[in-house]
């Protein structure tokens, strides 16, 4: 069973999985096709990736054209930003925020045209998304996270970032 919410990006989801726990712990299904397709997410997936980082790493602001991303935390605790960087859209350049953990199991649905980035709250976090493209780093777009037009609110004010998240695109 899941619980999916719309939220003020067009097109990107909040999805609640439903979280079974009794004496000896938690158990969770992260992803059932046919349930996820009862609620109008017609996805294919094809590929998985994790990035596991310390705390105060912020990693991102990335996306692409064609990229569909299912964004959880396995492990730990993290603040995700999502934006809106569909110039068609009269929403270009809105973001909204949420925090995932190993406890809540939230899940947010990003579509094209979107960019993530996450910051890590915790000692360390495991970050899985699911994604309907393969990897292309050259197809990506980047947009700084302290970018003062978006004006985009993060928890910490000097994170620890990559040569790329700093601005240096070409390294």
């Amino acid at each position: 069973m899941i619980d999916v919410e719309r939220t003020k990006l067009d097109g990107v989801l909040l999805i609640k999985p439903s979280i079974f726990e009794d004496h000896r712990g938690r158990y969770v299904e992260i992803y059932n096709e046919d349930l996820y397709r009862k609620y109008d997410i017609d996805v294919k997936f094809i590929q998985d990736d994790i990035s596991v980082s310390s705390k105060h790493v912020l990693r991102g602001i990335h996306g692409d054209s064609e990229t569909w991303k299912l964004i959880s935390c396995l492990y730990g605790k993290f603040y995700l930003v999502v934006l809106n960087w569909d110039e068609s859209s009269p929403q270009f350049g809105e973001w909204q925020s949420f925090v995932l953990s190993e406890h809540n199991r939230l899940q947010v649905l990003v579509p094209p045209k979107f960019g993530n980035g996450h910051l890590v709250l915790s000692e360390q976090a495991i970050f899985r998304y699911k994604q309907s493209t393969s990897y292309n780093r050259a197809g990506q777009f980047t947009v700084l996270w302290n970018d003062k037009k978006l004006n985009i609110w993060w928890p910490i004010k000097n994170p620890i970032l990559s040569r790329r998240d700093e601005g240096n695109e070409n390294i």
